[in-house]
């Protein structure tokens, strides 16, 4: 599979699967903006990118529980190219806690802030970009926590609601931008792992999520993967 030229902005970028996302769009021949709220490891990342090949990678601050952080990523983004095809919604703030005062307010305050209204200006201010595109796709990594009903994670109430405003936001997206090409691909994956053996009685690993995302974005255009949900490992009860 050939992503060769594709313009692509990762947030989160700098770890785990953000990472893993960013390295596997570069391995196919894609431009990667990557973000993350920690510039050296950001750029940390977009060195080894570019020292592999054969994509290439320019790395950028981006807070995503600040407006202004956010502004000025998806500013830098427009200086380097003049249009996005894909845009991967992948930083949040994750938290546990199974009682609502197990974190602070300022905890709180910074997972709401950037899994909803972070991910929501970013997407407003990089649209310009995609609509510029002749192939764009809005990738959001929500999390089985953004589902009506799913209660099998240890997160924070705070991530859940979170992740509901994410899936709220992509699921309009998906319906009003779907008439100009613009194809928004949500993924709901429960809580997962890095690495593993990808067995069926195993958890499932973030490698399965990136072919996931890989797939999607290499379908010709006339095929709208709206979502992805994922069945999770059933544990024996002992």
């Amino acid at each position: 599979m050939t992503l060769e030229g594709l313009r692509v902005a990762i947030t989160g970028a700098a770890r785990d699967t953000g990472r893993l996302l960013a390295e596997a769009f570069a391995e196919r021949g894609a431009r990667i903006f990557l973000s993350a709220r920690d510039l050296a490891a950001a750029e940390h990342v977009a060195a080894m990118i570019n020292r592999r090949g054969p994509g290439r990678a320019d790395a950028f601050p981006c807070d995503l529980a600040v407006p202004d952080s956010v502004r000025a990523f998806a500013g830098s983004v427009a200086g380097r190219t003049p249009h996005l095809d894909v845009l991967v919604n992948s930083g949040a703030v994750y938290i546990e806690g199974a009682d609502l005062p197990d974190v602070s307010d300022d905890e709180i305050e910074s997972v709401m802030a950037a899994g909803a209204t972070g991910t929501m200006l970013l997407t407003k201010h990089l649209l310009p970009l995609l609509r510029a595109s002749s192939r764009p796709d809005i990738v959001n990594m929500i999390s089985a926590c953004g589902e009506v009903g799913h209660r099998r994670s240890g997160a924070h109430p705070a991530f859940y609601a979170a992740k509901h405003a994410h899936a709220g936001l992509a699921e309009i997206l998906s319906h009003r931008l779907r008439p100009e090409g613009i194809r928004v691909i949500s993924l709901f994956p429960p809580d997962f792992v890095q690495n593993g053996p990808r067995r069926a009685d195993s958890d499932l690993t973030a490698r399965s999520i990136i072919d996931c995302v890989l797939f999607a974005v290499a379908q010709p255009r006339d095929c709208f993967i709206r979502e992805f949900r994922f069945e999770q490992v059933q544990r024996p009860h002992h």
